[in-house]
């Protein structure tokens, strides 16, 4: 009968340059990803809500600020992070 031997230490292979492995990998929200893009402030943008229907009823100047960009804020921009980790700078 053969016994085996396991190795107490596994070694893998780490192509990185950094000794810190990121492991698991996180999983990007899907619906964030959809709707926010980041910049290089360390911010979010994304389109304002309101502006593709509906547009018989709404006056010319609430439709030009509904065309405008929106960014994230102070604690907006905390829990965008969580859900793209790899999406802010």
């Amino acid at each position: 009968m053969f016994t085996f031997l396991t190795r107490a230490v596994q070694t893998t292979r780490c192509f990185s340059t950094s000794s810190a492995l990121q492991f698991p990998k996180l999983k990007s929200h899907n619906g964030t990803k959809k709707r926010w893009r980041s910049i290089a402030s360390g911010k979010f943008k994304r389109a304002q809500a309101g502006h593709k229907h509906l547009n018989v009823n709404k006056s010319p100047s609430r439709k030009n600020n509904l065309g405008h960009t929106v960014y994230s804020y102070g604690t907006q921009t905390a829990k965008l992070r969580k859900l793209l980790p790899y999406g802010s700078p």
